[in-house]
C-alpha cells in the first residue's frame, strides 16, 4: 500500500534488534488483550517481540493500522510494536492518539490487514497493552487466537523478512469523523454532560457532538495519561462530580467514557447512573425496525421482556466483547450491549462504539417528548446490586469460581455455566465470574426484593471471600 524508503534497511535479519528479555510474562495474556504494567510487565522489548509476532500472525508484508490512548508509556509502546510489526515486512500506518472504535473503524474502512491498539483502557495509569485487532476488527482473545499468539510469544516465533515494512501517517479521525456526522440528525439541540476521564476522547468526542447539535459541558477533557480526574473507569463512584453536572447544568443527559473511550456509562437527567443493561434498553425501545438483540448473562431478566414487548428476539450471551460481538455478526442483530456499557451496533459493523452510542442517544432525546428519566421509569426493575470485584490473584481466579459451583448447588440452586457461575432460585441470581481483564473476580446479583437480595449477596460475599482465603493459604 505504501512504496517503500530507499534508506530501509535491506538485511532485517542483521539489522533487527538484538531482544534483551528472558522470558516474556505468561500472564500478559488476557481474555480480550495483552495487558500488564510497564516496565514491570511490559517494556519496549516485550512490546517489539509482539510486534513481530503479531506481524507474522496477521501475514508479513500487510498493511496495519497503530493507534494509541493518552497513557504515558504509549508513544515509546507504540513505536517498538511497530518497529516489530515492520521487521515483518508490515507496513505501519500510525494514527496517533485515537479513540478505540476509531481503530476498529479505520481497519474496515481503509480496508487495512489489521492493526493495534496500544491502551490498558479503564486499567489504572502504570498500566498498558496491546488490542490486538484483525482485519475483520475481531480482536485476538480467549479461543480466537489469543492461545496461537502467546505460545508464538514464549517460543519466540515469527518470520522476519529481507525488506523491512515502511511507516506512514494515516488521518483516520477524519475518515471516522466523516462517517458518524452522515449517521445522526437531531431535530433539536441536546445539552450532554460529559466526563472525559482525561482520556482518548478528551479532544475528539466534545468536537463530533457539538456538529451534529450538542451542547457541551464537560470534565476531566484535557488528555493526560496521569488521570488527574480520576481513575480512567466510569465508576459510581467516579462519576459523581458528573452527576452533580448533569443536575446543575441541567442537561438532557451525561457520559461518562473510560480511557480509550469505547465504553459509555449514561447519566440520566436526574443524575442517576444507569447500567448497562437498562441504557441497551433505553436504544431497544427507540428501533426503528425490529431484528434481534443480544445481551450478557449478566443482565437484569427485565431487558429480555423488553426486547420481547417490542417484537425482537433475544439472544444471550457470555460477558465479553469477543463473545457479543461475534453473537451480534452472526446473528445478524441490529444491536448488543454488556451490562459494563459496552453496546454494539449494526451500523458499525457490530463493533462496540461509545462515541456511535452517544450520537444515537442524543438522536434519541432530540426526537422525544419525554425526558430519559421519564423513559427508564417505565422499565421493570428488580432489586439489584452493579458490578463487583474482589481481589484475587489470577492464578486463583479461575479455581475459585469453579469451586462455588458445588457450593450453589449444595444449597439448592440452579446452575448455568455459559460465564463463570450463575446461580438461581425463585428469589433471584447471583453471577460469579473470572475478571477477563484484571485479578479479581467480578459479582452481580438481582432478587424480588431487597432483602431477598441482601440475603444473596451476603451469601455470595462470604462464599467469594473464603475460597479465595483458602486458595491463598495453600
Amino acid at each position: 500500500m505504501c512504496a517503500l524508503p530507499d534508506s530501509v534497511e535491506s538485511n532485517v535479519f542483521q539489522q533487527a534488534k538484538q531482544l534483551k528479555i528472558d522470558m516474556v510474562d505468561p500472564n500478559i495474556f488476557r481474555a480480550y488483550d495483552v495487558r500488564g504494567v510497564f516496565s514491570k510487565d511490559i517494556n519496549e522489548d516485550v512490546a517489539i517481540l509482539l510486534g513481530r509476532v503479531f506481524g507474522t500472525y496477521v501475514g508479513n508484508e500487510g498493511d496495519v493500522i497503530a493507534g494509541r490512548d493518552v497513557r504515558l508509556s504509549g508513544e515509546t509502546l507504540c513505536k517498538a510494536f511497530a518497529e516489530g510489526m515492520r521487521d515483518t515486512g508490515c507496513n505501519v500506518y500510525e494514527a496517533g492518539i485515537i479513540p478505540t472504535p476509531a481503530a476498529y473503524f479505520g481497519i474496515l474502512a481503509l480496508k487495512m490487514d489489521g492493526g493495534f491498539q496500544v491502551t490498558a483502557s479503564h486499567n489504572p495509569p502504570e498500566w498498558n497493552g496491546f488490542k490486538l485487532i484483525l482485519k475483520t476488527g475481531d480482536t485476538v482473545s480467549e479461543g480466537f487466537g489469543m492461545e496461537k499468539v502467546k505460545d508464538m510469544a514464549l517460543r519466540r516465533e515469527f518470520k522476519l523478512v529481507e525488506k523491512k515494512g515502511c511507516l506512514k501517517k494515516v488521518d483516520v479521525l477524519s475518515i471516522y469523523e466523516n462517517f458518524l456526522l452522515g449517521r445522526f440528525k437531531l431535530e433539536r439541540n441536546v445539552r450532554v454532560a460529559l466526563d472525559l476521564s482525561n482520556g482518548a476522547g478528551c479532544n475528539f468526542v466534545p468536537r463530533f457532538l457539538s456538529k451534529i447539535g450538542c451542547d457541551i459541558v464537560a470534565i476531566n477533557d484535557v488528555p493526560d495519561g496521569r488521570f488527574p480526574g480520576h481513575l480512567p473507569e466510569p465508576t459510581e463512584e467516579n462519576l459523581q462530580p458528573l452527576s452533580q453536572l448533569v443536575v446543575s447544568s441541567k442537561a438532557d443527559f451525561g457520559v461518562g467514557l473510560d480511557g480509550d473511550a469505547d465504553r459509555a456509562v449514561f447519566v440520566d437527567d436526574l443524575g442517576r447512573i444507569l447500567p448497562g443493561d437498562v441504557a441497551l434498553a433505553v436504544f431497544v425501545s427507540n428501533l426503528e425496525r425490529k431484528g434481534k438483540v443480544v445481551y450478557d448473562v449478566s443482565s437484569s431478566s427485565f431487558l429480555k421482556k423488553v426486547i420481547e414487548e417490542v417484537g425482537c428476539e433475544p439472544i444471550e450471551s457470555r460477558v465479553g466483547r469477543a463473545f457479543v460481538m461475534r453473537k451480534v455478526r452472526e446473528s445478524g442483530a441490529l444491536i448488543g450491549g454488556e451490562k459494563s456499557n459496552h453496546i454494539y451496533f449494526s451500523e458499525v459493523y457490530g463493533f462496540d462504539d461509545a462515541i456511535f452510542a452517544i450520537g444515537k442517544m442524543a438522536e434519541i432525546i432530540s426526537r422525544s417528548e419525554v425526558r430519559l428519566s421519564e423513559i427508564v421509569d417505565r422499565f421493570p426493575r428488580l432489586p439489584s446490586v452493579p458490578i463487583t470485584s474482589f481481589d484475587c490473584p489470577d492464578e486463583y481466579k479461575f479455581k475459585v469460581v469453579e469451586d462455588l459451583i458445588g457450593f450453589f448447588e449444595s444449597k439448592g440452586f440452579t446452575i448455568s455455566t455459559i460465564d463463570g457461575v450463575k446461580a438461581t432460585s425463585e428469589d433471584g441470581w447471583v453471577l460469579i465470574r473470572p475478571s477477563n481483564t484484571m485479578p479479581q473476580i467480578k459479582m452481580t446479583a438481582e432478587a424480588k426484593t431487597e432483602e431477598k437480595l441482601k440475603e444473596l449477596v451476603k451469601m455470595a460475599q462470604e462464599a467469594i471471600k473464603t475460597k479465595i482465603d483458602e486458595l491463598s493459604k495453600g
